[in-house]
């Protein structure tokens, strides 16, 4: 991975790619290591369709989080780039780390993706998540298992939703870390274009309001930002389904799922851009985008971008 150092002090740095299943708790564990939103979180299976990167930035080191979508069986187009993007970002880290559902059986697709953990030349963590919904007996059941399932060189039992144990993760992390340049700004938390950050917040809002209706089949494209009288963004985004039937639903009665969209997603964009913004929010059917490779590129998902 590639990036321009920001300072030539050299600390404990590099990167440390976070993969596992789908709704293994990546993406909130993201959000917790760096301490503000850079990543959605949605109870729908493979949430997570960009490798994002997330900065921890401490006066000794600077890591380099990169959450993954979740590796899982692909049905589509688009679930073979997600797998694609999950897998290459496995070969250019300084460490592993195996994100394990603790509250779940680890299954096969546990071991499927130890397995490709396993083959890779860096460093290894085993993280179990969401610990604060097992009792410690199944987390000592869990933690058994899931140790067997590759070479680590350490684990680490945390929970994202909590906080608890959120820098024993980052601790464990900075140890198998060589020494190096702090690659990114110290102020920064994520390298996320603008647009890609704006456009996932309303894909969250669609996911959270129409839950099991349309998710898989939802992309979001910001195509315009414009600063219009008194300091007000303009934001334009294009919301892309697969089927008329789709476009209804988050068109809503009268246009009230489009509004209720809007308004949800507006304050966390505001929190963004620091700015008051005008949400210009519309519809397009693009029938069978997920099959479509090059609609997958436009929409920056997987290596899209």
């Amino acid at each position: 991975m590639s990036a321009e150092a920001s300072s030539f002090e050299v600390v404990r740095s590099g990167f440390a790619v976070l993969v596992g299943r789908p709704n293994a708790g990546k993406s909130t564990l993201l959000n917790a290591l760096v301490g503000e939103k850079v990543a959605i979180v949605s109870s729908t299976p493979q949430t997570t369709r960009h490798r994002l990167r997330g900065i921890v930035d401490r006066d000794d080191a600077q890591v380099v989080f990169v959450d993954t979508p979740g590796l899982h069986r692909p049905h589509d187009a688009l679930g073979e780039e997600l797998n694609r993007s999950a897998v290459l970002a496995l070969s250019d880290v300084d460490v592993a780390c195996l994100v394990i559902d603790a509250s779940a059986p680890v299954g096969p697709g546990d071991r499927w993706v130890a397995h490709r953990v396993q083959e890779c030349s860096a460093a290894k963590v085993l993280v179990l998540t969401k610990v604060d919904l097992v009792k410690p007996k199944e987390l000592d059941r869990q933690m058994a298992v899931a140790q067997t399932l590759a070479d680590f060189d350490d684990i680490v039992a945390c929970s994202g939703r909590t906080g608890f144990n959120v820098n024993g993760v980052v601790n464990a992390v900075v140890r198998l870390l060589p020494e190096g340049p702090r690659y990114f700004p110290r102020d920064m938390r994520t390298d996320q274009p603008v647009e890609v950050l704006i456009a996932e917040l309303i894909r969250e809002r669609v996911l959270h309001l129409t839950r099991e209706e349309v998710p898989h089949a939802v992309g979001v494209v910001v195509d315009d930002i414009a600063e219009e009288r008194g300091g007000v963004l303009r934001v334009s985004a294009l919301i892309y389904v697969e089927r008329e039937s789709q476009k209804g639903i988050i068109i809503g009665k009268d246009g009230e799922m489009i509004r209720r969209i809007g308004s949800e997603a507006r304050p966390g964009i505001e929190r963004i851009v620091g700015a008051h913004v005008f949400l210009d929010l519309r519809v397009k059917v693009k029938r069978d985008w997920r099959r479509d490779a090059s609609s997958i590129r436009r929409f920056g998902y997987g290596e899209g971008l």
